[in-house]
């Protein structure tokens, strides 16, 4: 097997985790889609209780060896979505704003990071940047393949459903360029939560394909609330597949890092383009 691939954990489908995990996970849309944190803290809490119970109902394996603890690693999980909770995520420029999603969204990752590494003592989130070495065919057809898709669908979607008005107007190159840092930093953090974080976390204790659509539920929570709304989740559930499907082909955090800033440098660019009709003509077909 090259450097870097894994195999994918066998791990059977038990009814108590899938609870349990989805719980923890379905508390998303309660913060961010639904705006109402108390059915996000009570959607946490019975996740967590229902995991404690799997833990203590867990039967060791040979030798005594128990199996990862379901209540540790999916409490990773909601640390982090308590951080990103407490703070309004619609998108915004001012200083005080990104000094707000800086501490928040780095918060989220770092936390439950550094509580796995040294509380927990386990390596259940890595971040394995370089993955299994030189780039294949695919990988490079799948970058191309992903411009050419942000090209065609994302003018069509901001400008005609008009949720490019849930970003600010920029019309200043100084807060063109803020938007430019902006998207692009939530685009790297995306790829630090969603997938060496929430999806790690799940792997070890669900089938990856389900752990890959509870992900994919958090992901596209959070994207509701940053402002693809509309028909957004139209395209942000199989991008949120997409990429877990793809860290696991490639086992590179560099390369679906790279994936998603070249989708998000479309979004910038259809964001410019919408708030200033002119500046970018000819570039997209809407």
């Amino acid at each position: 097997m090259p450097a870097g691939r894994e195999p994918s954990p066998r791990v059977a489908l038990r009814p108590g985790v899938v609870v349990a995990a989805a719980l923890v996970c379905l508390s998303a849309p309660a913060f961010f889609v639904l705006l109402t944190p108390w059915l996000g803290w009570v959607l946490l809490a019975a996740g967590l209780a229902v995991a404690a119970g799997v833990d203590r109902a867990a039967v060791p394996g040979p030798e005594g060896t128990r199996p990862p603890s379901l209540l540790r690693d999916l409490s990773l999980i909601a640390l982090g979505l308590l951080i990103v909770s407490a703070i309004p995520l619609a998108a915004e420029l001012d200083d005080a704003a990104m000094v707000r999603f800086t501490l928040a969204l780095g918060g989220a990752v770092a936390v439950p990071y550094l509580v796995s590494r040294f509380v927990y003592r386990d390596a259940a989130i890595r971040f394995p940047w370089r993955g299994g070495g030189r780039w294949t065919r695919f990988q490079w057809t799948w970058l191309v393949a992903v411009l050419v898709l942000g090209w065609l669908i994302l003018p069509f979607y901001f400008i005609t459903s008009g949720v490019y008005l849930n970003w600010p107007v920029v019309d200043t190159p100084a807060l063109i360029g803020r938007l430019f840092v902006g998207v692009g930093a939530v685009g790297i953090w995306d790829e630090l939560f969603f997938i060496c974080t929430v999806f790690a976390a799940l792997r070890r204790h669900l089938p990856t394909a389900a752990a890959n659509v509870l992900q994919a539920v958090v992901f596209v929570s959070f994207l509701w609330e940053l402002g693809y709304r509309a028909w957004g989740p139209v395209l942000t559930i199989p991008f949120a597949l997409l990429q877990g499907w793809v860290f696991l082909r490639t086992r590179s955090l560099g390369y679906v890092v790279t994936v998603h800033l070249l989708f998000d440098a479309v979004v910038f660019a259809v964001l410019v383009h919408a708030h200033n009709p002119g500046v970018l003509d000819g570039w997209f077909l809407v």
